[in-house]
């Protein structure tokens, strides 16, 4: 199928329509007042009827039995930071402030941010203060993602082959997905107020559909990143367990933890001594949260989901307007 790149002179124009918003493209006018009312008016009559909303929730989710995954052996990792360089050319990133060759930013503990989708972080090891263990702190890519279910607009996408993806294009700023992540992921680029904009690891997504492996894995010098298999992951994780009871503690960090991650871990001590959270259930988080949701009344749970198709509507009228003014500007061209 050929792309068509030039409009004939006999195409069809687009219809125009007078309307409270002006003379606009057909469809482009979003959101006019009469309409907003409207959804006002059946907000209001929501909160007024009903002061709680059902939430249901999986009692019990697997995920993509095929989905694919990360096993990360803190036990292999010597803090080289190529895995964050690369993810840095992968996606684009600006070049950080230091090298990714300078120690010094081991001093302190880091988190992601709107310029960083992965960090290594240092820490000293009870058991030989001479040989510090890093570890390396991204999205996990939860089985059912807590961030999912707490966007208003289904911002995030569970993709089968295990990345949660985010879009950017349905995103309003709520932030909520910040609030709902246990592992304290997804960062908010609080610089650019007029264009809303989450930022963290989508498990290099657009590489995994092309057949190729997430870049961190692939530049990984010591091997301890794995990419693969959810499922065969796992059973290499616990083999290893097996054969080097004294290298590692009986623990996969990510195998049950809130209903299970994409991202696996392998220790030589407690997950809790390197900053993991260690208080989460088995079970998605979105059971645990399901009584209290339920009693959150409506208008809280519909505003958020009115502004975003409010800021939706906004964002389609001036596509549309954009599309008009280089029509226009084509057809004067012509002339």
């Amino acid at each position: 199928m050929k792309e068509r790149t030039e409009k004939g002179a006999g195409e069809p124009q687009r219809e125009t329509h007078r309307s409270e918003c002006g003379e606009q493209p057909q469809g482009s006018c979003g959101l006019n007042r009469r309409g907003f009312l409207g959804v006002m008016g059946a907000v209001s009559g929501t909160a007024l009827l009903a002061s709680t909303a059902p939430v249901h929730a999986y009692k019990k989710f697997e995920g993509w039995p095929d989905r694919y995954g990360m096993l990360s052996d803190l036990t292999a990792c010597v803090g080289c930071r190529s895995c964050e360089r690369a993810c840095n050319e992968a996606n684009g990133l600006p070049k950080p402030e230091k090298s990714f060759e300078d120690g010094s930013v081991f001093s302190k503990l880091r988190r992601t941010d709107e310029k960083t989708y992965t960090v290594v972080n240092r820490y000293e090891n009870p058991k030989d203060p001479e040989m510090p263990i890093y570890r390396k702190v991204q999205c996990m890519h939860c089985n059912e993602p807590a961030c999912a279910t707490a966007c208003p607009i289904h911002a995030y996408s569970k993709t089968p082959e295990g990345a949660v993806t985010y879009d950017p294009d349905k995103c309003f700023g709520c932030r909520y997905c910040m609030v709902a992540c246990p592992f304290g992921i997804p960062t908010y680029d609080y610089e650019s107020a007029f264009q809303p904009r989450i930022y963290k690891c989508v498990l290099c997504y657009d590489r995994l559909k092309v057949g190729q492996i997430p870049a961190c894995a692939q530049a990984c010098p010591m091997e301890a990143i794995t990419f693969g298999k959810r499922s065969d992951l796992l059973r290499l994780a616990h083999e290893r367990i097996l054969e080097h009871p004294d290298r590692y503690i009986d623990h996969v960090y990510g195998e049950k933890e809130a209903g299970g991650t994409s991202w696996l871990y392998l220790s030589s001590v407690p997950f809790g001594e390197l900053g993991f959270p260690t208080n989460l259930p088995d079970r998605p988080l979105v059971e645990e949260t399901k009584g209290f949701l339920s009693s959150v009344p409506v208008v809280f749970a519909v505003w958020p989901a009115l502004f975003g198709m409010i800021y939706a509507s906004v964002q389609h009228r001036d596509a549309l307007q954009t599309e008009l003014k280089e029509q226009q500007e084509k057809e004067e061209e012509r002339q």
